[in-house]
């Protein structure tokens, strides 16, 4: 069969992109091409399950919008179709006196953002986190958690009931444009489409040449390692305990997440990978560490963050320098308090000049739409990005006949 569409990728923003084009365009043939065994096997699958509020994006810009709609459609979603989960809230602390304009700057964002924010008082904090140790605080009622990896296989139901294929052990090696047409090389045979929309996560930029389009950004990946509380400590932690961040560093810093299954992650930090999809410390692939490492995208951005990231850095190889930065929220936690658990890795886009893309970034090739920086929130706003690409897309119905 030649389809209606094609989407690359089976993590979150590709299930809900191609579940909400054939609810727009019922009777669309749609496939969903998935390189792995699984669906939601890498950002989706591997990120703190937050359903974010949108408290700490630019005013007006697509992060900021799309989450505080996605932090609503999401939760609906999840009633709806009966997925665990929990709009919990979280406190975002101050821990010492020169954090607190930057905590005043961020409790103005919120507002700014239409949300429900309040500035609370260090004895308010602790009336919610009896454990943390703060200056003051701000209390964002509508963050949640859940499985995101859940709602993906709820998704793919969804969308195989609406018509659509799910291709899984399909990674996707070339595309090219005959008769008007997108044939896409896998390793689970060719395929064609008359519109491809690429939602491939830490392969975007890559899978974007390969469709034609030449995008100035390059995706570089960062691990984030967690541990987590051992279950007697667990206690500790009520629902979400976030630090203020750092504004000229682009990460949150370390935290504690209370987790849908009831456990407590702390973390992460945030380092270079060697591998796109290295989980690991001794994960590595040449062709991906070159492909960073000859950018000069990312020696700017390294000369402009050493300091930050020399100490991200620290903490991935010392134990005791990470437990130090959980101390500062929580001071009573302890080294055996927390064991390592499982890491993540970050698809962020960069640019030449060494800017890290701020925003969701998506652009348009020869019938494709590439969605080219997708990083946190963008599991929480995935329904809202799946509808907003799903609007861009032309009736796609007639352009297509079965082969």
């Amino acid at each position: 069969m030649t389809y209606d569409f094609a989407v690359v990728g089976g993590g979150i923003v590709g299930l809900a992109t191609a579940r909400a084009i054939l609810e727009r365009q019922p009777g669309a043939r749609g496939l969903i091409l998935e390189k792995e065994a699984a669906l939601a096997a890498h950002q989706t699958g591997r990120n703190s399950g937050v359903i974010h509020s949108g408290i700490y994006y630019k005013t007006g810009s697509l992060k900021a919008r799309l989450a505080r709609a996605g932090s609503r459609s999401m939760v609906e979603f999840c009633a709806e179709h009966g997925i665990p989960h929990e709009v919990c809230g979280k406190v975002i602390v101050a821990t010492r006196p020169a954090e607190l304009p930057l905590l005043d700057n961020l409790h103005r964002r919120g507002l700014e953002n239409e949300l429900a924010v309040s500035r609370l008082s260090a004895a308010e904090v602790r009336e919610i986190e009896p454990h943390v140790r703060s200056l003051g605080g701000i209390k964002v009622p509508s963050t949640g958690i859940v499985s995101y990896r859940a709602v993906c296989l709820r998704l793919a139901e969804l969308i195989q009931e609406l018509g659509g294929r799910v291709q899984l052990g399909a990674r996707v090696d070339a595309i090219r444009r005959r008769d008007g047409l997108q044939i896409i090389e896998t390793t689970a045979g060719a395929f064609s489409a008359a519109f491809l929309v690429n939602c491939a996560g830490l392969h975007s930029d890559r899978t974007a040449r390969r469709a034609g389009l030449a995008p100035a950004a390059r995706i570089v990946p960062f691990r984030g390692e967690y541990y987590e509380l051992v279950p007697g400590k667990r206690h500790l932690v009520k629902s979400l305990i976030y630090p203020v961040p750092n504004p000229a560093f682009p990460f949150l810093g370390v935290h504690f997440t209370k987790m849908i299954d009831g456990s407590v992650h702390a973390g992460p930090n945030a380092v270079l990978a060697f591998k796109r999809e290295g989980y690991h410390k001794s994960d590595l692939n040449p062709v991906d560490l070159l492909d960073t490492l000859l950018f000069p995208g990312f020696w700017k951005l390294a000369r402009k963050h050493y300091r930050d990231g020399f100490m991200e850095v620290v903490r991935s190889f010392s134990k005791a320098a990470f437990v130090r930065s959980l101390q500062e929220l929580i001071p009573e936690v302890t080294a055996a308090d927390v064991v390592p658990t499982h890491a993540g890795v970050r698809a962020q886009a960069l640019l030449p000049d060494g800017n890290l893309v701020d925003d969701f970034l998506f652009e348009r090739s020869a019938a494709a739409l590439h969605v080219l920086n997708a990083p946190s929130p963008a599991a929480t706003a995935s329904l809202e990005i799946g509808a907003r690409i799903a609007d861009e897309l032309p009736d796609l119905r007639t352009r297509t006949t079965v082969s």
